[in-house]
C-alpha cells in the first residue's frame, strides 16, 4: 500500500534498492517459502506464553490466503510458496498440543482486487466483491477450521450492509459448526468498530486507562513499529517484557484481554526475540496468573495515590489483588483503595505465600510491609501481585 498506492519515497526506494527492476509484489508469492515451519514448535511457544487463545492472520489485505482457498486461486499458500495449508496444520497443532482456543483473523476487504474497486467505484451499490470472494471464504474457513474467535477486519470504508455482516453473524451464531463457542469482534463494516461486537478493538494498540462496559480487547505489538517481521529492527525497537507486563496489567485491570501481535519471517519461523518475550510472559503468568486469568475489574482500577498499581478482583472468594510494576525500596507498599478490617483481612505475596504484616491507616488505604527478598528469592523480576482477601 505505501508502495504502491501511496508511493512514500522511502518504501519505493527500499524496493528499488533490495529487489530486482520490475519486481511486483506477486513475485513476493515463491520468496514466501515457509520451509522451516513448524506448527508444533509454534504451538508449544504458545502455550509456554500463557496465552489463552491465538488468533492467525489468514488474509491480510493484500488478498493471499494461508489456506487453499477455492476463492483465491493461485494467491494461496498451497498453490503458491509454501505449496501447504498452513491454517490446518497451525490449528491441528493448537488443538493437540495446547489448551488454547483457535482464532483466526480475516480481512473483509481486498487493496487492489479489481471486484472490490469496482464496487468501490459503484459507491458499494453493487456486491460483486463480498458475493464472489468475502463470504464464500468466511463460510469456507469457519466450515473447514471451526475457529473459536473469528477477528474480522479491514472495512474498506464499505457499510455492513454491502458485507452482508448481519446475515452471516446470524448464520454464525446460530447454524455454524462453532455456534455454541464462537466469539467475534466489532469490524463488521463501516460504523460498527466500537459499538457492535462479542467484543471492541475500537483502534489499534487500544488501551483507553479506564474501564469499558463492554468487553475489549488490546490488540498491540511487540515491534513498536510493525505487525510484520522487520529485517532491519534493532533491538530498541521492541517493547521490553517489563513494558509488555505493564500492558497487560493495564488492561486487564480495565476488563480486556490483551492480543500480542508477533510477525513470523518468510521462513516459517518466530524470531528469538518474539520467543524470548512470549516466554517471559508465560513465566511472569505461573507467578501471577492468579491476579489476571477470569479475574474481574474492581471498583477501583488504579490506585490513586502510588503510582504504577493496578486492580483486578474475583469476587466469589472475596479477593482483591494489588499489581504493583516497582517494588518500594522502603520495603512498604501504601494502597490507598482497600478498606481493611484487622484479624480479618489477610495478605499475601504471590509466588511467596507467607502472610504479610500489615497496618489500617485513617480514613483509608493500608500499608503492606513486604517480605525482605534477596534477589533470588523474588517471585518474578518485573512486577508483583498482593493477594487481599476480604477487604
Amino acid at each position: 500500500w505505501y508502495w504502491q498506492e501511496k508511493k512514500i519515497p522511502m518504501y519505493v526506494e527500499f524496493m528499488k534498492n533490495n529487489y530486482p527492476p520490475n519486481f511486483k509484489y506477486e513475485d513476493f508469492g515463491p520468496l514466501f517459502t515457509a520451509k522451516f515451519f513448524n506448527a508444533s514448535h509454534w504451538a508449544d511457544i504458545f502455550q509456554a506464553s500463557g496465552a489463552k487463545y491465538i488468533v492467525l492472520t489468514s488474509k491480510h489485505h493484500e488478498g493471499f490466503t494461508l489456506w487453499g482457498s477455492q476463492y483465491s486461486w493461485n494467491w494461496n499458500a498451497v498453490d503458491e510458496g509454501p505449496k501447504r495449508d498452513l491454517v490446518k496444520e497451525l490449528e491441528v497443532a493448537i488443538r493437540k498440543r495446547t489448551d488454547l482456543r483457535f482464532g483466526l483473523y480475516y480481512s473483509l476487504f481486498e487493496w487492489f482486487h479489481p471486484l472490490f474497486l469496482k464496487d468501490e467505484s459503484r459507491s458499494f451499490q453493487q456486491q460483486q466483491f463480498p458475493v464472489s470472494k468475502t463470504l464464500p471464504e468466511l463460510y469456507e474457513l469457519v466450515n473447514k477450521y471451526q475457529p473459536e474467535i473469528l477477528w474480522s477486519d479491514g472495512d474498506g470504508d464499505a457499510p455492513d450492509h454491502y458485507w452482508n455482516s448481519t446475515g452471516f453473524l446470524a448464520w454464525l451464531y446460530n447454524r455454524s459448526p462453532v455456534r455454541n463457542t464462537v466469539v467475534t469482534n466489532d469490524r463488521w463494516g463501516y460504523g460498527t468498530i466500537c459499538k457492535h461486537g462479542g467484543y471492541y478493538t475500537c483502534s489499534d494498540r487500544y488501551n483507553p486507562g479506564h474501564l469499558l462496559p463492554h468487553k475489549w480487547e488490546n490488540c498491540m505489538t511487540i515491534d513498536k513499529f510493525s505487525w510484520g517481521y522487520r529485517r532491519d529492527a534493532g533491538i530498541n525497537d521492541y517493547l521490553t517484557i517489563k513494558e509488555l507486563v505493564k500492558e497487560l496489567v493495564e488492561t486487564v485491570s480495565c476488563g480486556g484481554n490483551l492480543l500480542m501481535n508477533i510477525g513470523p519471517t518468510h521462513d516459517g519461523t518466530i524470531s528469538v526475540i518474539f520467543e524470548e518475550r512470549l516466554r517471559q510472559m508465560g513465566t511472569w503468568l505461573k507467578v501471577n496468573g492468579e491476579a489476571i486469568y477470569e479475574t474481574h475489574p474492581w471498583r477501583s482500577q488504579s490506585d490513586d495515590v502510588t503510582p504504577n498499581v493496578w486492580y483486578t478482583s474475583k469476587r466469589k472468594q472475596k479477593l482483591v489483588y494489588a499489581i504493583f510494576l516497582e517494588w518500594p525500596t522502603s520495603r512498604h507498599l501504601f494502597l490507598s483503595q482497600p478498606i481493611a478490617t484487622p484479624g480479618v483481612t489477610k495478605i499475601k505475596l504471590l509466588g511467596h505465600g507467607q502472610p504479610l504484616n500489615w497496618t489500617s491507616l485513617k480514613p483509608n488505604g493500608l500499608l503492606v510491609e513486604l517480605p525482605h527478598l534477596t534477589l533470588h528469592q523474588m517471585p518474578c523480576k518485573w512486577g508483583w501481585a498482593l493477594a487481599l482477601t476480604n477487604v
